[in-house]
């Protein structure tokens, strides 16, 4: 029924830190040059130089994605070690200001920040990127659609974001709302098809907009160049186990909204303005917040809504082998994210953000 489809790709964005100072490091050219053996194309810069992003190969199950994202890990962190760095996974971090940071030295990059200015010398944050294999571009305009629904439930399993420029934001996922300063992002409209995604984005090239699909970073997006699904709204978890928990979720998500699809049935939809309004609630109390249940027209515990998002995936995850991450997904909706734990540690510390930043450097390791 599921045609070979749904197969993985995954992104990570890591922090470049220095175990001293704990403040972020440009080090990202000389990591790459020490890595171009090991991690070859798997391994890129990003704007900043104290960021450096991975991506795994297309991988057929979640504990392929595991594999990789575990060696990919392993790995930088042995090459930032030779630098006496280490790097850390969190979608923001607690005090390092953006003003110091230098921009990597690509015309792409240049391109961002003149069109931009200081919203892209600023966008110092840190994401997962999920994609899951759709072979038809109508499909995927439609699943994405569909999806868009449960992004602000992602959204809540993975904050990691509650610091800034040394401050408590209040936010639990303050990434998004550094991100929405960017244009083109945030949880899109709905496309009756794939020709009208197509012509919505070639009118934005046609009036100089945008140059190419690229410059559309939405919270979902039908990739542009791969038959895939890309799901950008996640905070990077700082625990490996929740990634890959997550990851097996987003699969499971996309392939029950598919069999829905194929057989003439699909996820209510919703407008966009509404969506919001979860995604809201989801970056400022995380896996603590009360989402709406549109069906019901009533606020409910995130805690309440996930068993149900669960059993909602079970035929999928059954199909897939993959139930025994949704037991971590259950974890974590209970005892809460990397950004519960951070403001923990702090408290515990004073207010110490440098000891955040020790104990996000010992989680990113932690059972990898």
């Amino acid at each position: 029924m599921l045609d070979g489809q749904f197969t993985l790709g995954v992104e990570e964005e890591y922090q470049i830190v220095d175990p001293e100072t704990r403040e972020l490091k440009s080090y990202v050219s000389r990591l790459l040059e020490d890595g171009k053996s090991v991690l070859r194309e798997r391994v890129r810069p990003e704007m900043h130089q104290s960021m450096v992003e991975v991506g795994t190969s297309v991988c057929a199950d979640v504990p392929a994605v595991r594999k990789e994202l575990v060696e990919m890990r392993l790995e930088l962190n042995n090459l930032a070690r030779r630098g006496g760095l280490r790097i850390v996974a969190a979608s923001t971090h607690p005090f390092s200001d953006w003003k110091t940071q230098d921009i990597t030295d690509r015309e792409r990059y240049h391109s961002i920040v003149h069109d931009l200015q200081d919203v892209a010398r600023g966008n110092l944050i840190f994401g997962l990127h999920v994609h899951v294999g759709i072979k038809e571009k109508e499909v995927a305009v439609h699943l994405a659609n569909q999806i868009r629904y449960f992004l602000p439930h992602l959204l809540a399993l993975t904050c990691s974001s509650p610091f800034w420029l040394g401050r408590r934001t209040g936010l639990m996922s303050n990434r998004c709302n550094i991100f929405k300063r960017f244009p083109r992002t945030g949880i899109p409209d709905e496309f009756d098809s794939h020709e009208h995604l197509a012509n919505f984005v070639k009118l934005l090239i046609q009036t100089k907009c945008i140059d190419s699909a690229k410059s559309i970073w939405w919270d979902v997006r039908p990739h542009h160049l791969y038959d895939t699904v890309e799901v950008r709204i996640c905070d990077m978890p700082t625990n490996m186990d929740h990634t890959v928990a997550v990851v097996a979720l987003i699969q499971a998500l996309m392939a029950q909204l598919y069999m829905l699809y194929r057989t003439n049935r699909q996820w209510r939809s919703y407008p966009r303005s509404l969506i919001e309004e979860n995604k809201w609630r989801a970056l400022r109390y995380g896996s603590g917040a009360k989402l709406i249940d549109f069906g019901r027209k009533e606020e409910r515990p995130f805690q309440d809504l996930v068993p149900e998002l669960v059993e909602f995936v079970k035929e999928a995850t059954t199909m897939f082998g993959t139930e025994k991450y949704m037991e971590t997904i259950l974890r974590i909706a209970k005892e809460g994210t990397s950004a519960h734990r951070q403001m923990e540690v702090a408290e515990k510390n004073n207010g110490d953000l440098k000891a955040v930043v020790d104990y996000l450097i010992e989680e990113t390791m932690r059972g990898v």
